[in-house]
């Protein structure tokens, strides 16, 4: 018996929340890319990406474009905003290369925590639960975690 609620306990807690999926299309809005303080973290080769699209060189565009932060490297805010450095009249102007963490956008552990949670980001991002979105699978979901 105890064998058999095992078995169970480790079925239940194996399925998420979301496993029949979840309706989002990304508008442009720019909303994920505006609000308080925060951090864009970008790797090496997001970096390199960035600097090639902007023809600069890599050194040129961490020095403009990036900050250090507890030793991981960020995109920089408007000190006043917020907003992304890139952001420019509510888009990403580089939207083709921008970072894994935007990319993945909203398909972020603490939105998935719960459907509250998933209701609570889509107060600020009208592309979630969008009546025009399709039903992304929890499988996609899963593998932008």
């Amino acid at each position: 018996m105890e064998n058999q609620k095992e078995k169970l306990k480790v079925t239940t807690e194996s399925q998420p929340w979301y496993q029949e999926g979840l309706r989002f299309k990304c508008t442009g809005c720019g909303q994920c890319c505006t609000g308080g303080p925060g951090a864009v973290w970008i790797s090496q080769e997001e970096i390199e990406l960035m600097a090639k699209h902007l023809n600069l060189a890599e050194s040129e565009f961490i020095k403009t474009y990036t900050r250090l932060i507890d030793g991981k490297r960020s995109l920089i805010e408007d000190p006043v905003s917020y907003d992304c450095v890139f952001l420019k009249d509510n888009k990403c102007s580089l939207y083709s290369v921008r970072p894994k963490q935007c990319r993945t956008f909203p398909w972020w552990q603490q939105n998935l925590t719960s459907k509250k949670a998933w209701k609570e980001a889509a107060q600020w991002c009208e592309g979630i639960n969008h009546p025009e979105a399709p039903i992304v699978p929890s499988s996609e979901i899963d593998s932008n975690l």
